[in-house]
């Protein structure tokens, strides 16, 4: 495995889709940085730490609030010498629910670049396929603010920010292939990425299959499992042999049957020792 402190053309290296020999221009582990409750200084700390250890793909959303603390991290990074530039990191955000509104896209997106600080963003993704009141970004959205989605209206949107430059690529998340075929069916710009929650126990075979198919590239979220007491991904007794046989982690296991698919992820942690374990499934 190449030095953490790589340069930007040997990030080739950790390419998704390097195993079927077909690189994407998306890095095989990303950050992501979603953290309820959110510490913006312990997102920015994490951020910075992942980008010393050699991470290349950042995640975040409006939903999230932390696109100030990813571009605070990246400008810091680049004044560091840790980066050559903005341009060596590849960063994800996403249009939340309340703004899947074919007016409302992108105003949204212009306010996540204005908050990363950035010209552009490497990825812009629907959040889910599922429209809510205009408002706010915020969880849980209520029964009553649900709105039947205006698909073609909001992905017309969604490739206008694409041919302005402020997306350099456009994709979903949480999409199924129903939904993909009824997008595939309308879009202009077929849609580059689907970010879906994919993991050795909830494998995705099926939705996996049809992505590979279409030329969608596929993103892995929750890639070690939920967040709950009962974690069947890392309490798996076949994952766990796997691991001893292999002296590798259960997680570094799962993360490295992830990307021997074809797909990225994007991993969460606030810690520098379970960030640079994540980095450690190439060797």
């Amino acid at each position: 495995m190449a030095s953490p402190h790589h340069k930007q053309g040997e990030i080739r290296e950790f390419l998704a889709g390097a195993a079927a020999g077909r690189p994407v221009p998306v890095p095989a582990v990303g950050l992501g940085t979603a953290s309820f409750p959110f510490v913006e200084e312990d997102v920015r700390a994490a951020v910075l730490a992942a980008l010393e250890l050699g991470y290349r793909h950042l995640d975040t959303a409006s939903l999230y609030r932390s696109e100030r603390a990813v571009g605070e991290a990246v400008a810091e990074a680049a004044r560091r010498g840790v980066v050559a530039s903005r341009e060596e990191v590849f960063v994800t955000t996403k249009v939340w629910c309340s703004q899947c509104h074919p007016d409302l896209v992108l105003p949204s997106l212009r306010e996540s670049l204005q908050n990363l600080q950035m010209d552009y963003v490497d990825l812009y993704l629907v959040h889910w396929p599922v429209a809510a009141k205009p408002g706010k970004p915020q969880i849980p959205i209520k029964r009553e603010d649900i709105m039947p989605m205006d698909l073609s209206g909001v992905w017309r949107a969604m490739e206008e920010c694409h041919r302005l430059g402020l997306a350099r690529m456009i994709g979903v998340s949480n999409f199924t292939t129903t939904k993909l075929q009824e997008l595939l069916a309308i879009a202009d710009i077929p849609p580059a990425v689907n970010q879906v929650e994919m993991n050795p126990i909830w494998q995705q075979k099926k939705l996996i299959e049809f992505c590979k198919d279409k030329g969608i590239h596929v993103t892995a979220y929750s890639p070690l499992g939920g967040q709950s007491m009962s974690n069947a991904v890392l309490q798996s007794q076949v994952l766990e042999e796997i691991s001893k046989a292999r002296g590798k982690s259960v997680a570094q296991i799962s993360l490295r049957w992830i990307y021997e698919q074809g797909a990225s992820m994007v991993v969460k942690s606030l810690k520098r020792e379970r960030l640079r374990e994540n980095m450690e499934i190439f060797c």
